[in-house]
């Protein structure tokens, strides 16, 4: 048995630390009884507590006075039978048979999987858009907890448990966000007499807040940022601080996590701005508005270790991962190992990273996060005591299943590998597939999936989602698709097989990222491993380059257009140069034909020239001198749905481009991207089509996603000047602000708080003073 104890230190007021002898973990009760603490390699020196006086015990605070204390394991004790006996805990196991699975999505779906495999029930809870959802039909059984918004569904801790109870589940798997770090949550589990799969309550506790983590950590000997942790919130103390720290500084939520209730203050004059809307992020994602404040480090990655450990004292870490390419402080490509590192700075991050384990008695699966400078010196960030999104790329390089892990370490079990068990082997990544718009500033999107087709699972390819063909992204929750996870025995085979599994991953209904994760795996820093938190920003240009359509890409488009035409009247022929097509073209097309063709903001027309013999395409680009000569034909991708592949030759070159029809659009998916080509409807149409009143003219704000409005930052009558900020707008948890375009005055607001907007919609009816002018010259 390992015993534990708490080596408390009182913080005196000249901030130094004094040895106060050994207090009880379990009694709090102050023990002057001989032992020695081994501490990590971390630590400056070994320290060693003798027996004190007895007039020093009475002074030694209870343990939940002491602010920071330290958690550590004894491994060398020297104490009474009687402090043993009050210290000692035995292990239970507990089978589980069936599981409720606290959340929805993707991690639900991925918690499930692994469930089955062991042969154990699955719970499912939903919400009202959520009925019909995958994990839903994955479940053994399900019930309903409420409405669409978080808080009234996914976050009703109690709702939960009595669906626990009435189904009989053993145990709750959280998954991450919603309730997997709520400390109250974990506490009612474990009162009512159910396995919360996930940490004590009370280590959630000591890291979620991150004031209270920083001071362990900084007495555990893991290297830590200098900041403001305190407990005076007002905005003056707050800003007093940050001057002191010096500008920029990072403006945290101390219960936040995923980028939520983060914010960067680079002068002192935006400080307040920042200031506000991190709490108002912080309110609205976990009730709670105290912020801490760091020097904010330039130009850092962001490198985090992956840890386990189980109730019989052991720990692991499974290496590290690389989660520096961000956008709005939250990660889209994630790889492990980090590129780069070296084996000594490896060994040295997760041992720290143990420690850190070790110092809050961590059970289960947790990831503690550090930032490294260019010189790899690292520093405490956070722990995330849950699951993160990201794991699957610590599984895949050694070969566990981290579900399984908890599963089984919640029971009782030890840990199946110790970490001489442990090998690092190959390289993964991870990409996020999001409903979002990249070239809008990654605004999230939301709405229905009408055509998926996602690369099939295999050895070195995991797909994980939540969602299929025809569901629908909510304006409620994170809008992640899925996750494309890949292996490889190096890094740049890897890489090479995400992009592949990228461009096989073909969705239409919803703008992605997909694009703009292709741009960025091709970048060349990138590709040697050069990245960084500020790397988005950086590297903007080349990210995000002019899209201009190709001649090559305008006959393919046209081609695609003419075969679906053909094949809807069923004539058909053969290519010498394509013996197996079943859908070629013919020559009961006519003669000449020109396809007009709207690709984003360009506009071109293709003219089709077919010859007497039919068996070649005459193209050119009307405005342009050359003419390409094409043929091709369009198969079916088997188990590809909706999506097809249009085999084309064009002056002599074959390609192989997935496609998909959808109404008059049409999307290719090719190495570099989705590109999309409209055939515009007819005039007549058009103009049967417009609605009537939708005059731009006076809309002083547009919500610039689908969301619900949050807080009105003016009224009617009240001037603004260009930039003032008027709305509030949440989406996915996330806060925007939408400002002023021009100076004016507020004539109307169209919304009030607590409604649902979609994208584009109008906010506020102005009268802006160029108007004025305008109307005043024409008297």
């Amino acid at each position: 048995m390992i015993w534990k104890a708490v080596v408390s230190r009182v913080y005196s007021q000249t901030r130094s630390w004094q040895p106060a002898g050994c207090i009880c973990y379990v009694t709090g009760k102050p023990s002057t009884a001989c032992f020695k603490f081994l501490a990590s390699p971390y630590f400056p020196s070994e320290r060693n507590f003798t027996t004190l006086p007895d007039k020093l015990a009475p002074k030694c605070p209870p343990a939940n006075k002491i602010t920071p204390h330290l958690f550590g394991l004894c491994n060398k004790i020297n104490i009474c039978s009687a402090h043993q006996q009050a210290t000692a805990k035995a292990v239970q196991y507990v089978p589980i048979t069936k599981i409720l699975i606290a959340n929805r999505g993707e991690i639900a779906c991925r918690v499930m999987r692994t469930a089955k495999k062991l042969g154990i029930q699955t719970v499912a809870v939903y919400s009202d858009p959520d009925k019909d959802a995958l994990h839903v039909s994955m479940a053994d059984e399900a019930y309903h907890i409420g409405g669409a918004a978080p808080q009234d569904s996914y976050l009703r801790g109690a709702a939960i448990l009595e669906v626990a109870r009435r189904s009989g589940a053993q145990a709750v798997h959280p998954g991450y966000g919603f309730l997997s770090e709520n400390t109250e949550f974990a506490e009612a589990c474990n009162n009512d007499g159910v396995i919360f799969i996930g940490p004590p309550a009370q280590a959630i506790r000591d890291m979620g807040i991150k004031s209270t983590s920083k001071h362990i950590m900084e007495a555990a000997g893991v290297p830590v940022v200098g900041g403001y942790h305190g407990e005076e919130q007002s905005d003056a103390r707050l800003r007093q601080e940050a001057d002191k720290i010096g500008f920029p500084v990072m403006i945290k939520a101390v219960r936040g996590g995923g980028g939520k209730g983060m914010r960067i203050a680079l002068t002192s004059s935006e400080f307040q701005e920042q200031l506000e809307s991190a709490r108002r992020e912080a309110i609205k994602s976990f009730n709670d508005d105290v912020m801490l404040i760091e020097k904010f480090v330039q130009r850092p990655r962001h490198v985090e270790v992956q840890v386990f450990g189980d109730q019989h004292g052991n720990y692991v870490y499974l290496y590290e991962r690389d989660c520096s390419v961000q956008r709005r402080h939250q990660k889209i490509v994630e790889e492990a190992p980090a590129p780069g590192v070296s084996d000594a700075v490896r060994q040295q991050l997760g041992e720290a990273a143990v420690q850190a384990a070790r110092a809050v008695h961590y059970v289960g699966a947790g990831t503690v996060e550090f930032i490294m400078d260019a010189q790899q010196k690292f520093y405490f960030m956070e722990m995330n005591t849950r699951l993160q999104v990201e794991h699957p790329v610590s599984e895949m390089i050694t070969n566990t299943d981290l579900v399984e892990w908890q599963i089984r370490v919640a029971a009782g079990e030890r840990l199946p590998l110790l970490q001489e068990d442990l090998r690092l082997q190959g390289h993964s990544f991870e990409a996020r597939v999001y409903a979002e718009e990249p070239g809008n500033s990654f605004m999230p999107g939301a709405g229905p999936i009408t055509r998926l087709t996602a690369p099939a699972d295999d050895a070195t390819t995991r797909i994980e989602t939540g969602v299929r063909q025809g569901d629908e992204v909510s304006v409620h929750y994170d809008p992640m698709i899925a996750k494309v996870v890949v292996w490889g025995p190096d890094r740049n085979t890897a890489l090479n097989r995400l992009a592949s599994a990228l461009t096989r991953y073909n969705i239409v209904g919803l703008h992605t990222n997909i694009e703009f994760m292709l741009s960025l795996l091709a970048h060349p820093e990138f590709v040697r491993g050069n990245v960084h938190t500020d790397f988005i920003q950086e590297h903007h240009a080349a990210l995000f380059p002019d899209v201009l359509v190709t001649p090559v890409q305008a006959c393919q488009a046209a081609l695609a257009f003419l075969l679906q035409q053909r094949s809807e009247i069923t004539t058909k022929t053969v290519s010498p140069a394509f013996s197996q097509s079943n859908a070629f073209l013919r020559v009961n097309q006519p003669k000449k034909s020109n396809f007009m063709l709207k690709s984003g903001e360009e506009s071109l027309t293709v003219a089709v020239e077919e010859p007497p013999s039919g068996q070649t395409l005459s193209m050119s680009i009307v405005g342009a001198d050359d003419k390409h000569s094409v043929s091709g034909r369009l198969e079916a991708i088997e188990g590809g749905g909706a999506v097809q592949e249009l085999v084309s030759e064009i002056n002599g070159v074959i390609n192989r481009t997935r496609i998909i029809h959808h109404g008059r659009d049409l999307y290719m998916f090719t190495k570099s991207g989705v590109q999309k080509f409209t055939l515009p409807e007819p005039k007549f149409v058009s103009k049967v089509g417009a609605g009537a009143g939708t005059s731009g003219g006076g809309l002083g704000a547009v919500a610039p996603m689908p969301g619900v409005v949050e807080k009105l930052l003016v009224e009617p009558g009240q001037r603004v000047q260009a930039g003032d900020p008027l709305v509030v707008i949440i989406a996915m948890k996330m806060e925007f602000i939408v400002k002023a375009t021009a100076a004016g005055e507020v004539q109307a607001l169209l919304y009030k708080q607590g409604d649902t907007v979609a994208k584009d919609a109008a906010l506020v009816k102005m009268k802006f003073d160029e108007e004025e002018s305008a109307d005043h010259s024409d008297d």
